[in-house]
């Protein structure tokens, strides 16, 4: 698919576009993805700020869907755990940015190459429009190469 059409997708399926999460860009090899939330009456809290939930959505599937078109169907990719550390009051528009480059590619291609599992983490930092980092989010994946497919067992 392409990489506009995957932005477009994501930013009229439901969980980000109630929510405001809109992506921004997303690169043709889909290595990097930008993404931005602002701040409106539906997705603040009680004393103003950004609601967390929000914050934590924002960083969901997007280096799992990343990685799954990057690697392709040979790989189970999945998100395994997340967690999110508030840092500073969130308000405006803040933004996340998440890459993927070669380093980190082959890395995963080598660990997983003999069909174990591989559990890399990323840390995305969730930063405000004064470059103030609000949250930071540490997302872990499961990451497997699938075993490979028998022939159809017919001989000749």
């Amino acid at each position: 698919m392409k990489a506009s059409h995957f932005r477009l997708m994501m930013n009229i399926w439901p969980p980000f576009l109630l929510t405001g999460i809109h992506a921004t860009r997303v690169s043709d090899d889909y290595r990097e993805v930008d993404c931005e939330l602002r701040l409106r009456w539906y997705n603040r809290n009680y004393v103003g700020t950004h609601f967390g939930g929000s914050l934590f959505a924002m960083t969901d599937a997007w280096y799992m869907l990343m990685l799954m078109t990057i690697l392709g169907r040979d790989y189970y990719v999945w998100d395994q755990h997340a967690a999110i550390q508030f840092i500073a009051p969130a308000r405006g528009t803040v933004t996340a940015r998440f890459r993927l480059d070669d380093t980190i590619l082959a890395d995963i291609r080598a660990n997983t190459a003999g069909g174990d599992k591989y559990l890399p983490q990323f840390i995305v930092d969730i930063v405000d429009s004064k470059g103030t980092v609000v949250a930071q989010v540490t997302k872990t994946l499961y990451i497997r190469k699938k075993p490979a497919k028998r022939g159809s067992g017919a001989t000749s």
